[in-house]
């Protein structure tokens, strides 16, 4: 047996999740670096491309941009610039590694000209991100939106090798998702949407807080993911006349 199958072999036996092992993984049409700790992109997660990619249809015409707040990999942005030429993408994440790897993977892909990679953290750094990009189209995201006491339960594997910053997204799974809508109400433009990736009790939550704490914004509406349970939430920055 080849020398390389053998530490494939070792390294999967010992728990570290095949995508680091193998050191890839193919996410919609794209093969991506993949490199612990940086969070490993789920099926779902191709369902939140699939629908930003459906609403945005008929834009096809005019210059978009988007912002993706946690880009980990990149497999979010890098596929929504793969299938929308016209399309600029700021990203940001909390952490360096997933900063880099998105670049590398950008650079991979030659889709690195669309691309501007910021080291930020959505909760401590508004203002920069405000100076850092202009208004956008639309924002995306799939935040940690696990409820911190849940993530006792997760597989060995995802507690011993991915990042739980990417995964625990606090008391109530919205300590994430409170800044991004806050930062959405300013940084979108009009009519710009928000879409995101979110646990199945989370909509009616985030609902209720968008119409009682975030006047700017108004919440759509929520899709199901293949399996029928409420996964995406999609919103709107008011116009002038809403």
């Amino acid at each position: 047996m080849h020398l390389r199958s053998l530490v494939v072999i070792s390294d999967h036996s010992y728990g570290m999740p095949v995508q680091y092992v193998i050191e890839e993984w193919d996410f919609r049409d794209l093969t991506l670096k993949m490199k612990p700790p940086v969070f490993i992109p789920r099926p779902e997660t191709e369902e939140l491309v699939s629908l930003v990619l459906e609403d945005l249809r008929l834009m096809r015409g005019t210059d978009l941009r988007c912002l993706e707040v946690g880009c980990g990999s990149g497999a979010i942005s890098l596929s929504l610039l793969r299938n929308i030429p016209q399309l600029r993408v700021f990203a940001l994440d909390q952490s360096q590694t997933a900063v880099c790897l998105t670049m590398e993977n950008a650079n991979r892909l030659g889709l690195q000209d669309r691309l501007d990679v910021y080291h930020l953290d959505v909760i401590k750094d508004a203002d920069a991100i405000l100076s850092k990009c202009d208004p956008v189209d639309f924002l995306v995201s799939n935040p940690p939106y696990l409820h911190s006491q849940d993530m006792e339960t997760l597989q060995t594997e995802i507690l011993r090798f991915e990042d739980h910053s990417a995964l625990d997204g606090g008391l109530d799974g919205l300590s994430v998702i409170r800044p991004i809508l806050a930062l959405s109400s300013k940084l979108l433009t009009q009519g710009g949407r928000v879409y995101l990736e979110v646990a199945t009790c989370h909509p009616p939550v985030i609902q209720k807080l968008v119409e009682e704490m975030m006047p700017g914004l108004l919440y759509l509406e929520t899709r199901c993911d293949l399996t029928n349970r409420p996964r995406f939430c999609v919103l709107q920055k008011k116009g002038e006349d809403d």
